[in-house]
């Protein structure tokens, strides 16, 4: 599981994260007082998708995908986001994220276990969706026979 302390893995926590997610996320940190710089401003861009084939173990550039990046400085610290899609208020969320827990906002303990919890929600989520869905499946075996 991703632990929001290390940085990797917080990047592929915010990156899950659902937008309205980041966005309430951020606004606990934007208390008035606390300082945001736009580093890198959001912009929507392509990026190469890579995946591995699984049955040879080969890495392959499946397509391009969109996703918007963005970078903010918050107590010295510097964030960054990058979230599928066009969602520019969704990557500069992400990145006050990043950088509250990197400089250990008042808040960053909150903001870590609410990234955790997302994640086990998204998981509970696929789980759900996916033992909906073998109850659909259809077993060709069975059916060679009936032909």
């Amino acid at each position: 599981m991703e632990d929001p302390r290390h940085r990797s893995d917080r990047f592929e926590l915010i990156a899950a994260c659902e937008g309205t997610a980041l966005v309430e996320l951020a606004e606990l940190v934007l208390d008035g007082e606390t300082t945001v710089e736009i580093r890198q401003a959001p912009k929507p861009q392509l990026v190469m998708q890579r995946v591995r084939d699984p049955v040879h173990a080969d890495v392959f550039n499946l397509g391009e995908a969109l996703v918007t990046g963005a970078e903010v400085e918050l107590a010295g610290e510097r964030g960054f986001a990058m979230v599928a899609g066009r969602a520019e208020a969704s990557a500069v969320a992400g990145a006050i994220v990043d950088a509250a827990i990197e400089a250990d906002h008042p808040e960053a303990d909150r903001l870590a276990s609410a990234l955790t919890e997302t994640r086990l929600e998204r998981e509970q989520r696929r789980k759900r969706q996916w033992a909906e869905s073998t109850a659909t499946a259809v077993d060709f075996e069975s059916m060679e026979g009936e032909l």
